[in-house]
């Protein structure tokens, strides 16, 4: 009966951080689908460039959410579960990356991954935050920026002493967002990146 408990807890994760939110939002907001402007891509960078600051905050906050509050609720319900509370996030992550609402293809991860963080981490997520503050600043690409807090956010994990499963897990997210940011990793060689207030 438990293991029934934590594979429905585990596929609520998964639906929860599958929730459209970029889509959703702009749809709500502006009567477009997000996926066909900019870069195409649902998450915030494309948002704010496509429809403006208050969806693009709207999406960035919400999609935070959609990986802290698994791991959170995770937390509460499995105290002594780690590697369920690690599922969770891990399936809110992939939620968001491949969801189920939009025929599975979403988003780049980095917020969600950054609200799963936030609740497993929060010390090297905050410097993980802040070294995407210094790459979007010395770069002006939001893309940089991500790509530096989720390549560091594992050597800040080993920096803090973080437990060796949240650090491999920070790990295996951090080569997802590399991954996930190859269109933008060619762009930037050719210098066709968009910058943050580009197709405003």
């Amino acid at each position: 009966m438990e293991s029934l408990i934590v594979a429905g807890f585990v596929l609520l994760s998964y639906l929860l951080g599958g929730i459209p939110t970029g889509y959703l939002t702009v749809r709500w907001m502006r009567g477009f689908d997000i996926r066909e402007h900019g870069s195409g891509n649902p998450g915030t960078a494309n948002v704010y460039r496509v429809a403006g600051a208050v969806p693009g905050a709207i999406t960035l906050v919400v999609d935070g959410l959609k990986g802290w509050v698994p791991v959170m609720l995770a937390q509460r319900l499995f105290p002594e579960r780690t590697l369920v509370v690690m599922l969770c996030g891990a399936a809110a992550i992939i939620g968001h990356d491949w969801t189920v609402f939009l025929g599975f293809k979403g988003g780049k991860g980095v917020a969600t991954s950054a609200g799963v963080f936030a609740a497993l981490m929060p010390w090297p997520l905050a410097c993980s935050v802040a070294a995407f503050i210094v790459g979007y600043a010395a770069s002006g690409h939001i893309s940089v920026g991500s790509m530096a807090g989720a390549a560091l956010l594992p050597v800040f994990n080993v920096a803090f002493g973080t437990p060796l499963p949240f650090t491999a897990m920070a790990s295996a997210a951090a080569v997802l967002i590399l991954y996930k940011h190859i269109p933008n990793i060619k762009r930037l060689f050719t210098g066709k990146e968009l910058f943050l207030h580009d197709n405003k």
